[in-house]
């Protein structure tokens, strides 16, 4: 097979895996929007509940629903507390239904359920129409954006490293060097920053706490650091393929599992 052709092979089977795991990852996550279905007279209508909120505004609530003749209500308490729930009417503007819950600290969590009717018929399944939104500080651009491109292209750079080991190509040394230095700028330096603007702390995994963000992010970086050492004289490609294994598996896992939570009765932020 034509050089060329192989390496373009190579980048592509990396591309889909990476973007593979980075889908089901986001998808899976408890911070990604949480998707019901209502269903109406004119058919089933996709909905979305809320599960993250960025700064310590109130957060807002918005469900596109066409018939004037359908309302809801939404009902929410601090999570986890014991606090009388609070009820609420949506309000209509124009086509959407709109609620607000309040604002809440850093890592502070409102559970929420959210019920609509029709000439006074329950719509949805409660249970269904239920779920908790966390609140976290705004995050400066400067940083998110190049802590996600850098966390992204190091699982790229990883699966191609892995993938030319796996074909016993000399080049899996470059791509293993190059994993490393993006993991190191995304995971070890602009996702501890991205943490301490979020949550207030710089780093909440071992050995200061349980957050699985930064743990598994310090267990990827291990595997690689592993993988320089076994490889500092001559290429080992068992060792890269290992790493590139670790790091796929620690990357698939949901994102922001076990992550902060604000105790309200402490006042204090635990992790996992």
């Amino acid at each position: 097979m034509n050089v060329t052709v192989r390496a373009i092979l190579f980048w592509v089977l990396a591309i889909c895996i990476t973007l593979s795991a980075a889908i089901y990852q986001r998808t899976t996550g408890p911070t990604y929007p949480k998707k019901v279905m209502l269903k109406t007279d004119a058919g089933e209508l996709k909905l979305k509940l809320i599960r993250s909120s960025e700064g310590s505004g109130n957060c807002q609530l918005e469900f596109p629903i066409a018939d004037t003749a359908i309302y809801g209500q939404m009902e929410y308490r601090r999570y986890p507390t014991n606090d009388e729930s609070v009820k609420e009417d949506l309000i209509r503007k124009d086509n959407l239904l709109t609620g607000s819950l309040p604002g809440q600290a850093s890592a502070g969590k409102i559970e929420y359920k959210v019920d609509f009717y029709k000439n006074g018929q329950l719509l949805n399944n409660p249970e269904e129409f239920h779920t908790v939104v966390r609140y976290k500080g705004f995050v400066p651009r400067w940083i998110l954006f190049p802590h996600i491109f850098a966390m992204f292209f190091a699982m790229l750079l990883a699966n191609l490293a892995g993938i030319m080991a796996f074909a016993k190509r000399p080049r899996a040394r470059l791509y293993m060097w190059l994993t490393f230095a993006f993991l190191t700028i995304g995971g070890m330096i602009m996702g501890p920053l991205v943490q301490l603007y979020a949550f207030g702390d710089l780093w909440t995994g071992v050995p200061f706490g349980w957050d699985l963000t930064d743990n598994k992010t310090l267990i990827a970086y291990i595997a690689w650091i592993v993988a320089l050492i076994m490889n500092r004289k001559e290429v080992n490609y068992r060792w890269i393929i290992a790493a590139t294994i670790v790091t796929l598996i620690i990357f698939s896992i949901p994102h922001s599992m076990f992550g902060s939570e604000l105790n309200y009765a402490t006042g204090s932020v635990t992790q996992g």
